[in-house]
C-alpha cells in the first residue's frame, strides 16, 4: 500500500477483528496499568505505551503514522500547531549558543519565532534569499551552524524553494535540511525524496482543510547520519541525563532517534500536545486530502489565470503561470500542481487592496488560509505588521500583497466574486 491516495485513505491504521473501522478518539489524560514496575518500563523507555497524554496518545500517534507514510518518513509526531513543530523541529537539534540557516521567504510567524523568540534563546540566525547562488548559500553557514530552514512553497510570497541545492549545501556543512511542506502537502511535494531531512507542516491548513482544529506535525526522514556528526548533536549521540541517561541514537537508531527526543524531553517539558479530538478531525481531513489539493489547484489556476489579465490588478504571483518566476522550478517539484492559493497586488497599493477587500462577498477576509472555503488577507497589516517595510520585501511580501486562498467553490463564482470586487475600486 504505497500509493500516494490509498495512503490518505488507509495509512497509520489498520484495526484488528472487531475493532473501530474508523480511528478511535482515546480522550483521556491518563492511562491505567497494573503495577509500578509496568509504568516504569515506560518511563524508562524499555517498552512502548502510553502513561500521560501530555506526551503521547494513542490517537495522535495514529493520525502522526498516516502523515509519516504519507511524506515517506520513519517517524512523526503531532505537536498543537505549526509553530510549535518548527520550534521543536529547530529547538531539538540547535541550542543557545548555536546558529540556524533559513531562507528568508517563509511565513510572518515563523520568522518572527527565529528572529525575534529564538533569539532570545540564545540562538542566531542568518536569513538567505531563495534565490540565492550555490556562494551565497554556502557562505552563510557557519561552525556553530546545526540546521537548515526552507519551505516547499512560501507563505505567502509562494516563491518555490530548490529543495536539492539547499539539501547539497546542508549536507556539505553537516546539517539536516528542515523543511515547511504546509502549502504544497506531500500529495504535490514530498522533500524528503529531494533530500529533506526533517519535514513539518502546520496541520491547521490543507491537510485538515476544513477550518476545524489546529495543529502541527513533524517527519523524520530517519536519513540523516547524526553519528557521524556526533560532536554537532550531543543531544542525540550522548546520554541525556534529564532522562534516565538514554542515548537516542543508540537506542531508537536514526530512523527513531529525532522524534523520540523531540517527544521525551521537548513535548515532556512544552507539552505543546494536539487534542485527540483535533488529530481526530485531521485524520478525517487527511482522508480526502488528495481529493481536495487537486480541486484547489484547477480553481487557483483559474484565478491566477484572470488575475494576470485584469486591468486593476499590478502583478500575480502563482508558480502554475508560465511567465511566473518561479515556474520552470515548480515544473520539477510540483508538476501536479502546487496549491489554491494566489498572491497579487491591486493598483493603487495598500488602500487598494484593502477596499478591494471589503467587497468580496464569497470569499471572507480571515486570517487564515488553505481551507475549503475561499478567504484572503492583506498580510503587511495582519500576519507580517511586526515586520518593517524592509523585511517584508526581503521575505517577498509586498506592501500591496493580497494573500488570496482559493477554496473548493465553483471557479466561476470565484472569478465573477473578485471581478466585482475589483469594479468598485
Amino acid at each position: 500500500m504505497s500509493r500516494i491516495e490509498t495512503l490518505c485513505v488507509q495509512g497509520g491504521y489498520t484495526p484488528k477483528n472487531g475493532e473501530p473501522r474508523q480511528i478511535p478518539i482515546i480522550q483521556s489524560t491518563t492511562f491505567k496499568y497494573d503495577t509500578s514496575e509496568d509504568m516504569g518500563k515506560l518511563f524508562d523507555l524499555e517498552a512502548s505505551g502510553y502513561f500521560y497524554t501530555r506526551l503521547q496518545n494513542p490517537t495522535n500517534d495514529t493520525v502522526a503514522a498516516r502523515i509519516c507514510a504519507l511524506e515517506g518518513g520513519t517517524a512523526a509526531m503531532l505537536t498543537s500547531s505549526g509553530q510549535a513543530a518548527n520550534f521543536y523541529a529547530v529547538f531539538n537539534i540547535a541550542n543557545a549558543g548555536d546558529h540556524v540557516v533559513a531562507c528568508s521567504a517563509i511565513y510572518g510567524g515563523t520568522y518572527n519565532l527565529f528572529a525575534v523568540t529564538m533569539k532570545k534563546m540564545g540562538i542566531d540566525f542568518t536569513f538567505i534569499s531563495p534565490d540565492c547562488t550555490d556562494e551565497e548559500l554556502n557562505a552563510a553557514f557557519r561552525p556553530n551552524t546545526k540546521a537548515l530552514f526552507g519551505e516547499t512553497i512560501a507563505n505567502p510570497a509562494l516563491s518555490v524553494l530548490d529543495i536539492e541545492q539547499f539539501a547539497k549545501a546542508a549536507h556539505a556543512h553537516g546539517v539536516p535540511l528542515i523543511i515547511d511542506n504546509t502549502f504544497a502537502t506531500p500529495v504535490n511535494c514530498r522533500p524528503i525524496e529531494w533530500g529533506a531531512d526533517i519535514v513539518t507542516h502546520s496541520t491547521t491548513k490543507y491537510m485538515d482543510g476544513h477550518g476545524s482544529g489546529v495543529g502541527g506535525a513533524i517527519v523524520d526522514s530517519g536519513k540523516f547520519d547524526w553519528e557521524k556528526y556526533a560532536d554537532k548533536f550531543p543531544g542525540l549521540t550522548t546520554p541525556d541525563e534529564s532522562y534516565h541517561g538514554v542515548t537516542y541514537t543508540k537506542k531508537f537508531g536514526l530512523g527513531g532517534a529525532f522524534i523520540t527526543k523531540a517527544t521525551a524531553q521537548l513535548m515532556r517539558d512544552f507539552g505543546s500536545i494536539q487534542s485527540p479530538q483535533n488529530a481526530f478531525l485531521l485524520g478525517l481531513g487527511l482522508e480526502s486530502l488528495h481529493v481536495r489539493m487537486k480541486r484547489h489547484c484547477e480553481n487557483g489556476q483559474a484565478v491566477a489565470e484572470f488575475l494576470s489579465g485584469h486591468e486593476k490588478v499590478a502583478w500575480v504571483t502563482y508558480c502554475g503561470l508560465p511567465g511566473d518566476k518561479y515556474y520552470e522550478r515548480a515544473q520539477k517539484y510540483l508538476p501536479n500542481g502546487s496549491c489554491g492559493v494566489v498572491s497579487f497586488g491591486v493598483k493603487g497599493g495598500r488602500k487598494a487592496a484593502e477596499a478591494f477587500m471589503k467587497h468580496l462577498k464569497v470569499a471572507a477576509i480571515e486570517t487564515h488560509v488553505a481551507d475549503a472555503r475561499s478567504c484572503c488577507l492583506h498580510p503587511a497589516s495582519a500576519t507580517h505588521r511586526q515586520m518593517s517595510d524592509e523585511e517584508l520585501i526581503a521575505a517577498g511580501v509586498s506592501p500591496d500583497l493580497v494573500r488570496f486562498s482559493v477554496g473548493l467553490e465553483n471557479k466561476d463564482d470565484l472569478i465573477e466574486d473578485i471581478a466585482q470586487a475589483l469594479a468598485q475600486i
